[in-house]
């Protein structure tokens, strides 16, 4: 079974949060690591302007620091970056991806409707961080089901199960990924919610945020409720998103 490390490759400092995460996973099988989304990278940080734009930079109030990038985190557990063969991808906001030129022959695996999105021009993405060309291998609808969700099983050559899960609404193609650990399921839902508390009190004001990101509300709204229900009726799955830094320091504690 795999071994599930938990990075925090992204830190931001917003109105609603002064210490919001990005709650990277990564799994190690054997010889091989695979990243599930990726945080922001090194070339993001040697050259963020360049890379990201000083509007955007400021809009979300990142922070920078090398030493929580993936690569850097990899190499602290002593483990090789060059054997991060694939990375999961929950869908292509930058402060997802930006890592992924520091693995520049690792495969991307991303839903269908995700990658149409950001070829289609949607001014929402930044093309710099796939400008490297990777490898993509994108997921289409099957006749899948997973606890209720629709599931698309990623082809890596592991033994470990694992799915894109489609979480439509934050943006048209984002996806949640399912991984079967020996405990049982961890599920990693990424901005499906920011905070978890977006679950049980809708006056919060990381509601109107998640609102104002979201390309489809009404979807997103739908895809909390499916959360919700998954929650109450199977407490034995582990659930967490990306930005919640409670979330977070649970599992690294």
């Amino acid at each position: 079974m795999p071994q599930i490390h938990h990075l925090n490759c992204v830190k931001i400092v917003s109105p609603v949060n002064d210490n919001v995460c990005g709650h990277c996973l990564l799994i190690q099988e054997n010889d091989k690591l695979i990243l599930v989304d990726t945080g922001i990278g090194l070339l993001d940080i040697q050259n963020p302007e360049e890379r990201i734009g000083q509007q955007l930079i400021d809009m979300v109030g990142y922070r920078f620091d090398e030493n929580q990038t993936a690569i850097r985190q990899i190499e602290k557990l002593g483990l090789d970056p060059e054997k991060v063969t694939d990375c999961i991808i929950s869908h292509l906001d930058n402060d997802h991806i930006g890592g992924l030129a520091d693995f520049p022959n690792a495969t991307v695996h991303v839903g269908l409707e995700e990658c149409d999105n950001y070829i289609s021009g949607n001014p929402r993405y930044l093309k710099t961080p796939l400008s490297h060309q990777p490898t993509i291998k994108t997921y289409e609808k099957l006749d899948l089901n997973w606890f209720g969700f629709e599931a698309r099983k990623v082809d890596i050559d592991t033994e470990t199960e694992i799915y894109l899960i489609p979480l439509f609404g934050h943006t048209l193609g984002h996806c949640g990924v399912a991984i079967k650990t020996e405990k049982g399921w961890l599920f990693y839902i990424a901005d499906a919610y920011y905070m978890r508390i977006e679950l049980t009190n809708s006056d919060h004001p990381v509601n109107q945020l998640a609102k104002m990101r979201a390309e489809d509300n009404d979807l997103r709204l739908s895809t909390l409720d499916k959360i919700r229900n998954l929650i109450n009726e199977h407490p034995e799955i582990e659930v967490f998103g990306y930005h919640d830094i409670e979330e977070f320091n649970f599992y690294k504690n």
